[in-house]
């Protein structure tokens, strides 16, 4: 089946990480996975929620938008309670980058991480966890350089993939059109260490079998390995 932008159905789209996007925060990376865009900034703040207070530990939260004209219609703006679409993916971002920080070595410290989708076309959950990676990073080596932290307290990299089946065939990272006619979808984040963090995986129309679902996280991870090695070669020139 060719696939919508020619892409063979192992391939990544075209994925580019810009670090220290924005002039001010105290990290920031702007991420392309084809055509979806997300600006994705990290804010350091020097306390933590009351539940764990007087612990010693850090936290890693995260907000997730979208602009009005990042999709083919406009969206309004949310102007009071969030969607149940956004406030899930504002978990797994939050969950996905907590799974591999060292939040004793943190202190009580709070890093919130903003992912703000300009632009999409599928995949802005996955592409806000890579990005909100390199955010991340940057901030922290930001706080060693200060001598605030004696490391970077990081365990592994971690990003973020879609694969689905579309027509019988399985596909790797996919663009709206595809994830929008697509059997079975799943959004899968992992480490540097094959450690799966979330697999969220949906039968559309279809059910799935264990062998498609083996398949695909195999799919996933090959995938993510090239998204982390992008990571690594950004995060190692900060």
């Amino acid at each position: 089946m060719p696939r919508v932008d020619g892409r063979e159905i192992n391939q990544l789209r075209q994925v580019s990480i810009e670090p220290g996007f924005l002039e001010f925060a105290e990290g920031s990376a702007l991420i392309k996975v084809g055509r979806t865009t997300v600006v994705c900034s990290a804010t350091i703040e020097e306390r933590v929620p009351q539940f764990i207070r007087g612990q010693g530990r850090g936290w890693i939260t995260a907000e997730y938008s979208m602009l009005p004209r990042a999709t083919l219609s406009r969206t309004d703006r949310s102007r009071s309670s969030l969607g149940g679409r956004t406030m899930e993916i504002q978990r797994l971002i939050g969950r996905s980058l907590r799974s591999v920080v060292q939040s004793q070595s943190l202190g009580e410290r709070t890093i919130t991480l903003d992912c703000d989708v300009i632009q999409a076309d599928g995949g802005t959950r996955t592409a806000a966890v890579t990005g909100a990676y390199v955010a991340l990073y940057q901030s922290l080596i930001g706080l060693v350089r200060k001598k605030i932290l004696h490391h970077v307290p990081i365990d592994s990299a971690i990003a973020a993939t879609s694969v689905g089946v579309v027509q019988g065939e399985l596909l790797l990272d996919l663009c709206y059109e595809e994830d929008a006619s697509a059997d079975v979808d799943f959004n899968v984040v992992m480490s540097d260490k094959g450690e799966f963090v979330e697999i969220q995986g949906t039968g559309e129309d279809h059910p799935f079998s264990r062998d498609q679902m083996n398949n695909l996280l195999t799919l996933a991870e090959n995938g993510i390995k090239q998204l982390i090695h992008i990571q690594k070669e950004v995060v190692n020139n900060l």
